[in-house]
């Protein structure tokens, strides 16, 4: 085994990359041509191709799986150490997954298992929103729906230019993102805001954008989640969504972005634990002995009969995404730990059902041990061809040369503070939130607000945040000279938080309601808010209140409240977005974003009042 990075070496990583750190680049000035690419050349696939003769099949097949963590600080002797050590070493695991930490603790990790690695890791990251979606220390960028409220393309190119920098920086390659669903089914629990809006052109306008933007730093970028997920009411952490459409339906709006995606040239794409029946109608029936997978606990939907997920279909990987649009990237799963798959197949099997049907990257196995066995057992009999094998080995290793991977494999920590969360990165963010933030709603002179009246502020969170959700919102009216009384709710409150709460509103002449209804992946309440609170909201309504209602998650809560009058879409609960929102209520700043979606029944796309300052 390798010996761990020394003092010596880290510091001579560090010397070496100081060249390599450049002020950051002003990102108004970024325009990246439409036509570049981020591909293999010749030499990287030729160098691929002669490592992978000389590849045992036990590391063949440990680069197909990629592992995920959270990382933290860890003694070297420690047990999670020394198991995230075991799958780089032993196991021979292609890549690494990472999810919420601490920025340093997730570089300096990543380093480790660099060093300890045979042949390079790809590190990946979901970066949907910028590197702070996972990192708490970073900025984190508006949701997509709200890119795309501001119909400027050009906001979601800067903000992948800076996504793929930032990820450079940490140590980070592969970026799983921008998400590509055409989010057209209001009663979708995982999606929602995270798509780019229910008009597939707009989706593959403001996708393309935000992919070449990372793509320009050397970083893949990667359209999720094929073949679309976004007319669905399932969410895949927690059952199978089955979406009963035709080939035609899926070529007219879930494929379009896709399509767009590959043609301008996206490095991977992330398929989905979704079953289309009306493509491939292999049945498949739940496991009597399932353990669970990602959801909560009791949360599992478990169906008596389904079919085949587009993560194990051939059909859907080999003949439609290889054959018929031509993509030549790295196919890449979604989690292999969610319960859309785990209900109905062992880790053994998922493995070599997923790789037979096109898949290149298995990522974050429930159980990397087992999935590994299923993949030697079914090389060792015949059923993986070396051939196929090959091909997908020899694909993840010309990226990894692509990359440089083959020649600096290390994170300088000295740079990190140089390029992450630079002045441009905030200045970026609130101005997307500025752009984005829509007025679908205005009753007459509830606009900007009356600061003579008596105004409550309530926050009403899906969530379980204690009320630190609502600062942004609060803080930004305080400062501004706004004086109100203040309350929180969410599921678990305590009933005398929920009577302060009635208190405050049956007091307020205005009241400015916080609707916190995020998209909570796994959770049986995602995109929703607690009863609790929807109930007073529902009483300072029938009271002829001035309500205003702010959605800082879920656009299509309006549709539970028919008669707020008044009613801004703010669509997350980002900093940016909530200080924009405040400013928008006291008349500081306009509002000038349309809606990416229709509330059904309601409103339609591109609603949006033009308010000015």
């Amino acid at each position: 085994m390798k010996k761990f990075l020394s003092l010596a070496l880290l510091l001579s990583i560090v010397a070496s990359s100081q060249s390599a750190v450049a002020t950051a680049i002003p990102h108004s000035a970024v325009r990246i041509p439409q036509s570049q690419r981020l591909e293999p050349s010749k030499k990287s696939w030729d160098q691929a191709a002669k490592l992978v003769r000389k590849m045992t099949v036990d590391e063949k097949v440990g680069q197909l799986v990629h592992v995920g963590i959270n990382a933290r600080f860890a003694n070297q002797q420690s047990p999670f150490f020394k198991d995230l050590q075991r799958h780089v070493v032993e196991n021979k695991i292609g890549g690494i997954i990472f999810f919420g930490a601490p920025i340093y603790e997730t570089t300096h990790i990543a380093n480790r298992m660099q060093e300890a690695a045979k042949y390079p890791l790809l590190m990946s990251l979901d970066a949907e929103t910028g590197i702070g979606m996972r990192f708490e220390d970073a900025t984190n960028f508006p949701w997509a729906m709200a890119v795309t409220a501001t119909g400027n393309p050009e906001f979601a190119r800067r903000m992948g230019v800076i996504t793929g920098r930032e990820a450079r920086a940490i140590g980070i390659q592969h970026i799983f993102a921008p998400v590509l669903d055409v989010n057209n089914n209001a009663g979708n629990p995982v999606i929602n805001v995270r798509s780019f809006g229910e008009d597939p052109e707009d989706v593959a306008r403001f996708g393309v954008a935000f992919a070449e933007g990372i793509q320009s730093q050397k970083v893949i970028a990667t359209a999720k989640h094929f073949p679309g997920h976004g007319d669905t009411n399932i969410d895949s952490h927690r059952g199978l969504p089955i979406i009963e459409l035709p080939r035609a339906r899926l070529d007219s709006l879930e494929l379009l972005p896709f399509r767009r995606a590959v043609e301008a040239g996206i490095g991977s794409i992330m398929v989905a634990h979704i079953a289309l029946p009306q493509i491939d109608p292999e049945e498949i029936r739940p496991l009597k002995n399932y353990q669970g997978g990602d959801a909560e606990a009791g949360a599992e939907i478990v169906s008596e009969k389904a079919f085949i997920p587009a993560t194990l279909s051939a059909k859907v990987q080999s003949d439609i995404l290889r054959k018929e649009m031509g993509f030549k990237g790295l196919i890449v799963s979604d989690a292999m730990s969610m319960s859309g798959l785990t209900l109905y197949f062992t880790q053994e099997e998922a493995g070599v059902r997923a790789f037979l049907a096109g898949t290149d990257i298995l990522e974050k196995p429930e159980n990397v041990d087992a999935m590994l066995r299923g993949l030697k057992a079914a090389v060792a009999s015949g059923r993986i061809p070396m051939s196929r094998l090959d091909e997908s080995v020899t694909r993840q290793i010309a990226w990894k040369h692509e990359l440089g991977l083959f020649k600096n494999r290390f994170t300088p920590l000295d740079q990190i503070d140089r390029i992450v969360s630079s002045p441009d990165v905030g200045q970026l963010a609130d101005e997307i939130a500025n752009a984005a933030v829509t007025l679908v709603r205005q009753s007459d002179g509830a606009l900007p607000i009356d600061r003579t009246k008596k105004i409550a502020v309530i926050g009403i969170s899906n969530g379980f945040d204690g009320g630190a959700v609502m600062n942004p919102l609060a803080g930004a009216l305080r400062s501004n000279g706004l004086r109100f009384a203040q309350a929180y709710l969410q599921e678990n409150s305590l009933q005398q938080n929920v009577a302060a709460a009635r208190k405050a509103v049956g007091e307020a002449d205005v009241v400015i309601v916080g609707l916190y209804g995020r998209v909570r992946s796994g959770a049986a309440n995602s995109v929703g808010i607690p009863e609790n609170g929807a109930a007073i909201l529902r009483e300072a309504l029938a009271a002829n209140k001035t309500v205003i209602g702010i959605s800082f998650g879920n656009p299509y809560i309006l549709s539970s409240f028919p008669e707020m009058k008044n009613y801004i879409v703010a669509y997350g609960d980002m900093p940016s977005l909530q200080r924009a929102a405040a400013r928008g209520l006291l008349g500081m700043q306009p509002f000038t974003g349309k809606l990416p979606i229709s509330l059904p029944g309601l409103h339609p796309r591109g609603t949006g009042i033009q308010l000015a300052k």
